[in-house]
């Protein structure tokens, strides 16, 4: 063995200590963060580990200009997620998937995941309290003559001598009128809040009547205006959810944006309209097209099972590390010990959510860790054989393999990135998990594995002693 000042074999010895005391740390941290419940930094689990409900709808946005439509959209989905948020679910996920043409209907799909909640009903019921806000001018020709024949329809109904000819010539008559609502520009899109008010009684209308006073933004407030100075005397129908609330008559042209939906609410009813619409109106009608229950049982079992993967995994690479480069297989085995307890409070920390694929890129990336350390032990294991030192070997060797090291874990950057990139949110979840992977990887084998060799008695290939033997490998012998 070589000699050395005693400074620096302390300084050495220091430096591997303290690490192995932050691996130790590290190790502990993790392990009463995943046990205890009142955890500060808890893991965050995903739907498929969770449990929850997974709830998809379609948007009708047929007659919407397609330029619009990614705006309305990203409203939609700011929308649910203020809904989602009230009523207290843990990390909901709201996303919008890539619209499809269904004969000849564009339609767009918004996909809500709410872990924890089982009870699809009440979310399916908080998420649909979310009104729908529409304002439609009145066809008063088409309007007048549609009441006139739902009259003599019901007349009909109730007349002894009216015959089902007659009845299937006024529902005739009735559909051959068309829509006497003509739908403008201005929705719930443009609202920007809504509040309880009651009336005075000036204006002819009873005294202390609830009504909602709605505000719109300044988009929605010029609509407003040139809609109602375009069109003076006539009605403008509000609807809500497709039920017309009123429709008042259109005296002059309002600026300033707001407007009063009446409709003869009790208090708490205008209270709730109110409370509702500041929540978010639908910018779009939608439809929920699929529910899935995902049991909370089913996850735990994919955790268990990850675990035991990773258990597995790491005992079969510590091994093989082990058996073929003895004493620099067991630093490698210990660097992937303070791999995994850093990238798992990594995951704690960001805080990354975790889903089944995530769990399965980490496992994976418990093998590409290695892959670094394979590349330096060859490279010492070469400069080892050529009669170097150890410590020598060890450093020429981090140099050597730097490259190749850099080379391989920019590409898996890459490649997750692109992933992350173009993904859905289950490749999204697996590419982030493999991304920290790689850089975790890399600061363990550049600080960990390297300071702890360096740490180790320094010896050469023609000495002989113990320390000679543990620093060979499978194919080199004395």
């Amino acid at each position: 063995m070589t000699t050395e000042s005693s400074s620096a074999a302390f300084l050495r010895i220091f430096k591997a200590v303290l690490l192995v005391g932050i691996l130790g740390y590290l190790g502990f941290f993790v392990y009463q963060n995943a046990i205890r419940e009142d955890a500060s930094h808890p893991f965050k689990l995903g739907l498929d580990l969770a449990g929850g409900a997974h709830l998809i709808y379609e948007a009708n946005v047929a007659g919407v200009d397609a330029s619009e439509v990614p705006e309305l959209m990203n409203v939609l989905r700011d929308v649910i997620e203020r809904r989602v948020n009230v009523f207290g679910v843990s990390e909901p996920v709201v996303y919008v998937e890539r619209s499809s043409i269904v004969s000849g209907d564009q339609r767009e799909r918004l996909v809500v995941e709410l872990p924890g909640v089982t009870d699809v009903a009440q979310a399916v019921a908080e998420i649909g309290r979310t009104p729908l806000l529409e304002f439609k001018l009145i066809d008063q020709e088409r309007y007048d003559k549609q009441t006139e024949l739902l009259i003599a329809a019901e007349n009909n109904s109730t007349s002894t001598s009216s015959s089902t000819a007659d009845a299937n010539m006024l529902a005739a008559s009735i559909t051959a009128i068309g829509d006497p609502y003509i739908t403008t520009e201005l929705t719930g899109r443009y609202l920007e809040s809504a509040r309880l008010e009651f009336t005075s009684g000036q204006t002819g209308q009873l005294s202390n009547e609830p009504i909602v006073s709605i505000t719109f933004n300044q988009e929605g407030g010029a609509i407003f205006a040139e809609l109602t100075r375009d069109n003076v005397g006539k009605q403008l129908a509000i609807f809500l959810d497709g039920q017309m609330l009123s429709a008042p008559r259109i005296n002059e042209a309002i600026v300033g944006g707001t407007a009063v939906i009446s409709g003869s609410f009790t208090p708490e009813e205008a209270r709730a309209l109110a409370e509702n619409l500041n929540f978010g109106a639908l910018p779009v009608p939608i439809e929920l097209v699929s529910t899935q229950t995902i049991d909370a049982t089913l996850g735990a079992g994919v955790v268990g099972q990850s675990f035991e993967a990773g258990v597995a995994g790491f005992a079969l690479i510590s091994l093989f590390m082990i058996l073929w480069y003895r004493v620099s297989g067991l630093v490698a085995s210990i660097a992937l010990c303070f791999y995994g307890a850093l990238l798992l409070a990594l995951f704690m920390f960001i805080p990354v959510t975790l889903t089944a694929a995530g769990l399965a890129g980490f496992v994976l990336s418990l093998g590409m860790a290695v892959d670094a350390n394979v590349l330096i032990f060859e490279r010492m294991k070469e400069e080892y054989r050529s009669g170097k030192g150890s410590r020598e070997a060890a450093v020429e060797g981090f140099r050597r393999a730097w490259t190749a090291i850099w080379d391989s874990n920019v590409t898996g950057l890459l490649s997750s990135g692109i992933l992350f990139w173009f993904g859905t949110s289950l490749i999204k979840g697996f590419a982030l998990v493999l991304a920290l992977g790689i850089l975790t990887s890399m600061l363990s084998a550049i600080v960990f594995t390297r300071t702890l060799l360096i740490a180790l008695p320094d010896v050469k290939r023609t000495e002989s002693g113990i320390w000679t033997y543990l620093f060979g490998t499978g194919l080199i012998k004395k």
